[in-house]
């Protein structure tokens, strides 16, 4: 048998669950893991300036690739706190990640020992295993089962926290014959999926909700085929955006009070029947339930059982993997389209159509300075289909999942349930690690970009280059919406005057400077007519120099962005205007029919 330290150990079986990657913050603690890391080879490690963006790139990185699974490691007590914050992150969105943190040596772990602190009951509620190892010979079981939990049923993270004794213990270990465990993931049967097309087949006009679930499970090509074998319209959620085109014929539009299309909520509301794949229910998809559930049935799937019902009673639930329902909805309709006993959906999906050009928000403007929507109509004519957009909260990220285009699936790579602002800079840089040939754009606030933006050095120092889309108001614009309802405006602009930078007026911060101060490099554009310029300049700014690219546009100071005020997704304010002539929405995937 072989002999190694624990630790070392522990980064051979990172290696063999297919670990590449690594993002995190050496410490006294955890210098015995690094040291292995150091000494094993094979696994690159990226080094953040914050353990919380340690934490998100991780998330980044896992959501980029199908199978992708994310290690952030720092030291002990405030490394583990800082990233609770991306475990919750992960947790939310069913998002396998690694944390691990080092610890006090065991013998002082209750001694109020430096930075010695109870990290596994404190990550206990955010993960799906928080375990810190206390016996050296349990370190190559604890990882085994760390991988297996990751993977199986409903995906998520795990925190692995090593007292630096026990890394440094030297155990028998033989990684040549080390096997991960086969993940367990639930499976529906013919018989399950017979009775839910049965409840599908009595239903006129049926929507298929598609969520992460979808995306998690690679079976986007699934969905697709079996929507297009019944003829099916189909509405991705926030997290399931991209498991078809935006231009599919069948893509119905996105429902909710918030990231929401016009004719994806009116389609809903004349549905009866919906089929809800790897979806939560979320409540700013669903809003009131009442409006939300009244006339329409529900058959829901999801891989975690007790998900089924947590918001509302379905008429039938089925705990499955996605990919595995999705093998047999296709094979079911598959036979019954050879019996000639599929029902002919094409006028059901003509009218949602027919809705996706009529009802559009008005996006070209010539205002100085710049509204919104014009960005993400340039945004749309400067980045392809292949763009891998990065976006977590806010009302940039909310005008942006109404305006902007997806395509493929993970090309919208967004913090759902969390949602913490400063997730999207270090998010982007681990997507852009691990598609390094790809085009990622990130999308910001000011005040999300602020949260974290020292971790744009690590851009520069690891050459990894993307684009930052950063609009500008100077304001926390959501909740300043949100704040109407109180009939206040407080403690939520970002306004002052510069002294060293009398240029930007009152917008306060210039993140121009500061993002060249961090070895990137930065546009600022004041005229919508430059946007497109500006984008396409950011592309060969990052492609030579290898660095994130800012382009930062300085917005009007208040544009409310719609989205329901009663929590009602029938009854969303529109608080810009609507688009009445085709040159209202130029990049519409559907010419607006007046």
């Amino acid at each position: 048998m072989t002999r190694m330290t624990a630790a070392r150990a522990a980064v051979e079986i990172l290696k063999r669950e297919g670990v590449t990657d690594v993002f995190g913050v050496p410490g006294a603690a955890i210098n015995p893991f690094y040291a292995a890391l150091n000494a094993s080879g094979g696994i690159h490690h990226t080094l953040a300036r914050h353990v919380e963006g340690a934490s998100h790139m991780a998330e980044g990185y896992t959501r980029t690739h199908p199978g992708n699974i994310g290690v952030c490691v720092g030291t002990s007590g405030p490394a583990g706190t800082d990233m609770i914050t991306g475990l919750y992150s992960a947790t939310g969105d069913s998002i396998p990640i690694l944390c691990v943190t080092g610890q006090a040596p065991t013998a002082v772990i209750h001694k109020e020992d430096f930075q010695a602190v109870d990290i596994a009951a404190i990550a206990a509620p955010v993960t799906k295993m928080a375990v810190t190892v206390l016996e050296a010979a349990q370190v190559p079981g604890v990882f085994q089962k760390a991988f297996h939990l990751m993977r199986s049923g409903r995906p998520g993270p795990v925190l692995i926290d090593l007292p630096v004794d026990v890394q440094l213990t030297e155990i028998e270990f033989d990684p040549e014959t080390y096997e991960p465990l086969s993940a367990y993931r639930p499976a529906a049967t013919r018989a399950q999926i017979e009775k839910a097309m049965a409840l599908l087949g009595e239903s006129e006009r049926p929507l298929i909700v598609a969520g992460g679930g979808v995306v998690n499970a690679d079976a986007c090509e699934l969905l697709v085929e079996f929507a297009e074998l019944t003829g099916i319209p189909v509405v991705p959620t926030l997290m399931g955006w991209g498991v078809l085109p935006d231009d599919h014929e069948l893509h119905a539009g996105m429902v909710g009070l918030q990231t929401s299309h016009r004719y994806g909520n009116a389609t809903f509301l004349e549905s009866d029947f919906v089929l809800g794949i790897g979806n939560r229910w979320a409540n700013r998809h669903t809003g009131r339930l009442d409006v939300y559930t009244a006339g329409r049935r529900f058959v829901h799937i999801d891989i975690e059982p007790t998900q089924i019902g947590r918001i509302f009673a379905p008429d039938y639930g089925i705990a499955s993997d996605a990919r595995a329902a999705l093998e047999l909805f296709v094979e079911a309709a598959r036979d019954l389209k050879a019996a000639g006993r599929l029902p002919d959906r094409s006028a059901w999906a003509a009218a949602a159509q027919e809705r996706k050009a009529a009802l559009q928000r008005r996006t070209h403007y010539d205002d100085i300075p710049i509204k919104p929507q014009r960005v993400y109509e340039e945004m749309n004519k400067a980045f392809g289909p292949d763009t891998r957009y990065v976006s977590t909260i806010g009302l940039s990220q909310i005008a942006g999942a109404q305006l902007l285009h997806v395509y493929r699936p993970r090309h919208w790579i967004n913090c759902g349930q969390a949602g913490p602002l400063g997730w999207t800079v270090p998010a982007a840089l681990g997507v852009a690690k691990a598609d390094p040939g790809a085009l990622v754009v990130a999308l910001s606030g000011d005040y999300d970009f602020q949260f974290m933006i020292e971790e744009l050095a690590v851009g520069a120092q690891h050459k990894i280059p993307y684009v930052h889309v950063l609009v500008n108001n100077s304001y926390l614009g959501l909740i300043r919406q949100a704040q109407r309802a109180f009939d206040i405006d407080f403690q939520v602009s970002l306004e002052f005057e510069n002294v060293n930078s009398p240029e930007v007026g009152a917008y306060g911060v210039d993140h121009v400077k500061v993002a060249e101060g961090l070895g990137c490099k930065a546009i600022r554009v004041t005229d919508p007519n430059e946007l497109g310029a500006a984008f396409d300049r950011a592309r060969k700014l990052a492609a030579e120099f290898r660095v994130p690219v800012v382009v930062e546009a300085i917005l009007e100071r208040v544009t409310n962005i719609a989205m329901s005020t009663v929590n009602d997704i029938s009854d969303v304010t529109e608080f810009e205007q609507l688009a009445t002539e085709p040159g209202h929405a130029p990049t519409a995937v559907r010419t607006l029919k007046v």
